[in-house]
């Protein structure tokens, strides 16, 4: 089914509001396995609906009206549509029901004859009752295309849709997505290495999203049930896994987790729990930037139990006990300064993996390291190593959060590798 979502409202095209009501109604038709391919706004002006309308006929199956059913001059959406479909305008009992009872509980209200409009709807369509509101809306087929009219309000909107509308024009078939998440790969490379399955893409469909430092790969199918979508979802997901970077690496190498909500952090905090292993940091660049991210989540204290910010060169040889020339000679941006923090912090801390970071994130350049320089330890019992990461082209913070992005990498790797830990 092709849909078409029609938002008027003079308001919407001069920004005094804004036009939630179409995503929330592109979402859920979605989950229905219902195509939106228009969306339109339209002033309260009656000729210009009738253009709109008659443009939708040619190209939409069902086509939704937002706004414009209230009592008021120039709250004309019920009126422009019964013209266009050549029908009168009837009252609605229940609705007007509801009107009585309204203004006969709240006398100071004055009942006038334009709020009798709330009461209408087009001759020949279901009414969509209004829980929240006085304004009925209404559903109605007429030479193969479907007409909705909804409220405008999103508190009056939101209802009518999930308990009236949706039950309506539900069928067999309903949209399943499948959120795969990677980190270490751009979305230009993913989207250049996938090429094929997204050029012969029909159902399930790829859908890339590129996000700060990570990409997501959305796929969907329409299904009549959950068990038939995962079989579609599972072979296109085993499909994209199999496929190499333009480096050889393969994908399911930088694939960690699934979900809109999910997150690397999140991630290694669940295996770091898993292990019952503990993580300590000492920080330069990323200035306490790791370690919050550690305590965002419920239950960090088992996995964490502090650790070190050190932005200066002075802190970084108090706080951690390494020889002040040392740090000198090497300088702060280096590769021994992160093995030096990491393996420091291990044991100062007695925890079971180290991280560290130090690095220049900007805007201006650091022991004439350029800016994105960015140096990572991870220390475990028995071994120290150390990355050297290059962030171009970033803003300084998101230099730091990408460079915290590679440390919960590398602590995830550690943790996968568990013959690192002993």
């Amino acid at each position: 089914m092709k849909a078409e979502i029609i938002a008027v409202g003079t308001e919407i095209l001069t920004g005094q509001i804004i036009n939630t009501n179409a995503q929330y109604l592109s979402e859920k038709f979605a989950e229905l396995g219902i195509d939106v391919l228009f969306q339109t706004a339209v002033g309260d002006n009656e000729e210009r609906l009738m253009s709109v309308l008659e443009e939708a006929k040619t190209r939409s199956d069902l086509i939704v009206l937002c706004g414009g059913l209230g009592p008021t001059e120039d709250d004309l959406t019920k009126q422009t549509l019964a013209r266009f479909l050549g029908r009168s305008l009837v009252f609605d009992p229940k609705a007007v029901e509801k009107l009585d009872h309204f203004f006969a509980s709240r006398p100071a209200h004055v009942r006038t004859a334009n709020n009798e409009r709330q009461a209408q709807i087009v001759e020949g369509a279901q009414p969509l009752p209004n829980e929240t509101g006085l304004a009925v809306g209404g559903i109605i087929e007429v030479e193969g295309r479907t007409y909705v009219l909804l409220p405008g309000p999103p508190s009056e909107l939101k209802p009518m849709v999930q308990n009236e509308l949706v039950p309506r024009i539900s069928g067999n078939q309903r949209l399943y997505s499948r959120v795969l998440r990677f980190f270490g790969v751009g979305e230009s490379q993913l989207v250049t290495v996938l090429g094929e399955l997204i050029q012969a893409q029909t159902d399930p469909t790829i859908a890339p999203y590129a996000k700060t430092g990570e990409v997501t790969l959305r796929l969907s199918t329409k299904a009549s049930s959950v068990e038939e979508a995962n079989i579609r979802l599972e072979s296109l997901e085993q499909q994209i896994l199999s496929v190499q970077t333009l480096d050889g690496q393969p994908l399911s190498d930088l694939f960690y987790g699934y979900g809109e909500d999910n997150s690397l952090a999140q991630e290694t905090v669940a295996l770091l729990k898993a292990q019952q292993k503990v993580v300590t940091a000492a920080e330069s660049l990323t200035a306490g930037l790791f370690q919050a991210r550690l305590a965002d989540f419920s239950g960090s204290s088992t996995i964490f139990k502090g650790g070190f910010v050190t932005y200066s060169i002075e802190e970084k040889a108090k706080m951690l006990n390494i020889p002040l020339e040392e740090l000198e000679f090497h300088g702060v941006v280096s590769s021994f300064t992160a093995e030096k923090m990491a393996l420091q912090a291990r044991l100062l801390t007695g925890a079971d993996i180290a991280v560290s970071l130090t690095g220049v994130a900007g805007p201006d350049s650091l022991e004439n390291q350029p800016v994105g320089t960015v140096y990572i330890g991870i220390a475990t019992a028995d071994r120290v190593d150390v990355r050297s990461v290059r962030i171009g082209g970033r803003s300084r913070a998101d230099v730091r959060e990408i460079a915290v992005l590679h440390a919960f990498h590398l602590v995830r790797q550690t943790l996968l590798n568990s013959e690192d830990l002993v």
